[in-house]
């Protein structure tokens, strides 16, 4: 047992061969099959990284060589496993009795022989302990599953089953079959390595010795010592971290700034800043804001003759529409509830009683834009809009957690519904308050309407809104 103790190989602490069964008993390490980790396309491997498991390999098989066991026998890629600290050792060598008896014929016989020599491959009954060729020809096999990493024996342009090719080696063709040495032109060395490895005549494969050596000079060729590449991987991760840091904060700073962006289409932005600061809004009282209503007359008949998708792609276009429009003006919309609108002036920010002639301009514009707007589905019909304004106090504040909504309470939003309700079609419905202010600035025509009955109101004078002088808009 003591010739099983070294660096390169999985070490052993005791054997059992208590029939019928036997087990093999080695230090607690978790070890992943070499084969495993060259036929799983998610693992880069760089070439240092292979060289290192190459050299390992080397390693172990010099040890095996010249010591009592003389030669390993079953040297494939399944049979090299890779450590914890990613330092390949060698497992299965000396085990011959603890080996099951193979089947005379079948896909997994042929497929453990692809690692075989053929002068082994010849015989009626190999030596159980293989060859030290037959190792080296073995060992040629997995330096090129190492290069190209397609696979153990990869035949470049065929498709063959491990029977064909055991036959195909066995045959000894001229010249002999071997796997592919599709390799870049750096490693033109390590081909050739390959070919000598594999050699038909097994006088004609290098030594372990030999073959140590000549890897030494091509990996002092191609790359600096071992420090210096890890200290040159150490710098190019520093790096790629850097860039993938920056890159993941620009994507955060990215969809910030898009929650953003909806943050304030939901709520007022001096009010979503509160909110991005973990502040809690507090209702606030507005003396005086004016307040706009509309929707569509005859709307319940229109739904009542369209498909749902129909009324949905015509709401959609009529807001944006009006969304495009009130852009313009120094007003905030409030909600949408099927075809009616609402938007306010004068709130969160308040500009003094600006807000009337806001709205009331607003309102105009949006007249005008519905006089062009065509419904996709009935292109003739004319959309009927009926808007009410009204002027007055009111409470603000934000209502709910999950979906937070910027609503306003008092008796002016009710009094401004009324307006829009006891309006007529294509007409702008005004309060007498609204009338007040509008009539400070100057230059609105307004026209008397009369007293109108209004739920819970009684008699109230209302006024038209017809233009404005010197605005293009139906002034």
């Amino acid at each position: 047992m003591q010739s099983f103790v070294l660096l390169c190989h999985c070490t052993a602490v005791g054997a059992l061969y208590s029939s019928p069964w036997g087990s093999l008993r080695g230090t607690g390490l978790t070890l992943t099959a070499r084969q495993d980790i060259l036929e799983n396309d998610s693992i880069t491997l760089d070439w240092m990284f292979r060289y290192s498991l190459t050299n390992d390999i080397v390693k172990g098989m010099l040890f095996l060589h010249n010591g009592a066991i003389c030669s390993h026998g079953n040297l494939k890629s399944s049979n090299c496993v890779v450590d914890s600290r990613f330092v390949l050792k060698i497992t299965d060598y000396g085990l011959e009795s603890f080996r099951d008896p193979e089947p005379e014929q079948g896909h997994i016989l042929y497929a453990k022989k692809l690692w075989t020599a053929p002068e082994l491959l010849r015989m009626a009954s190999p030596p159980t302990r293989g060859s030290q060729a037959g190792d080296v020809y073995s060992f040629g096999i997995i330096l090129q599953e190492i290069a190209l990493r397609s696979g153990v024996f990869h035949v470049e342009g065929l498709d063959l089953s491990p029977k064909e090719i055991i036959e195909r080696v066995t045959r000894g063709e001229q010249p002999p079959f071997r796997p592919s040495l599709a390799l870049q032109s750096h490693l033109e060395g390590l081909g050739h390595l390959m070919q000598r490895c594999w050699a038909e005549d097994p006088q004609e494969r290098p030594p372990f010795q030999q073959i140590r050596l000549m890897l030494r000079k091509f990996n002092r060729e191609n790359s600096s010592n071992i420090l210096d590449n890890l200290l040159s991987r150490m710098e190019q991760y520093a790096n790629n971290l850097e860039e993938l840091v920056e890159e993941r904060t620009q994507a955060y700073l990215e969809e910030k700034r898009k929650a953003e962006a909806l943050l304030y289409q939901i709520l007022p932005h001096s009010v979503a800043e509160q909110l991005k600061r973990g502040e809690t809004v507090q209702a606030e009282a507005f003396d005086s804001v004016t307040i706009y209503f509309s929707d569509i007359v005859g709307f319940t008949a229109l739904s009542a003759e369209s498909t749902p998708m129909q009324v949905v792609t015509l709401l959609n276009d009529l807001y944006t529409c009006f969304d495009a429009v009130i852009d313009n003006f120094d007003v905030y919309k409030v909600e949408t509830i099927g075809d009616a609108y609402m938007v306010v002036s004068g709130l969160p920010v308040r500009n003094g009683r600006l807000h009337a002639r806001e709205v009331a301009r607003m309102a105009l514009a949006l007249l005008d834009a519905v006089s062009s707007f065509r419904i996709r589905h009935r292109p003739q019909e004319q959309l009927r809009l009926r808007i009410g304004i009204h002027t007055g106090p009111v409470c603000a504040g934000v209502v709910g957690l999950k979906m937070p909504r910027y609503c306003l309470f008092g008796d002016t939003v009710n009094t401004a519904s009324r307006m829009e309700s006891n309006g007529e079609a294509l007409k702008i419905h005004l309060s007498s308050e609204t009338k007040a202010v509008l009539e400070e600035f100057g230059g609105f025509e307004l026209e008397l309407r009369g007293d109108v009955e209004m739920k819970g109101k009684g008699k109230v004078r209302t006024y038209w809104l017809l233009g404005e002088r010197g605005n293009s808009t139906r002034g």
